[in-house]
């Protein structure tokens, strides 16, 4: 798997989280203390966050970080 599919699919599945918890970016980004603008960017693929981020994002949807991560056998 690419660097590309890794950032798309970790974004997909972000983005699909946030929404079925119905949470907008803003509050999103107050729970895992990081800025809006940056959850933006991790959204659209433009930045690939660090793991202490990953699990932060985890930690404020109420998922595993797996949920996130993009898997392939």
């Amino acid at each position: 798997m690419e660097r590309k599919d890794i950032i798309r699919i970790f974004a997909e599945n972000l983005r699909a989280e946030r929404a079925r918890r119905k949470f907008s970016q803003e509050y999103l980004a107050e729970k895992a203390d990081i800025t809006p603008e940056y959850l933006a960017r991790i959204e659209h693929e433009k930045y690939s966050p660090s793991l202490v981020v990953i699990v932060k994002l985890a930690i404020a949807l109420g998922v595993t970080v797996d949920k996130l991560m993009p898997l392939k056998d």
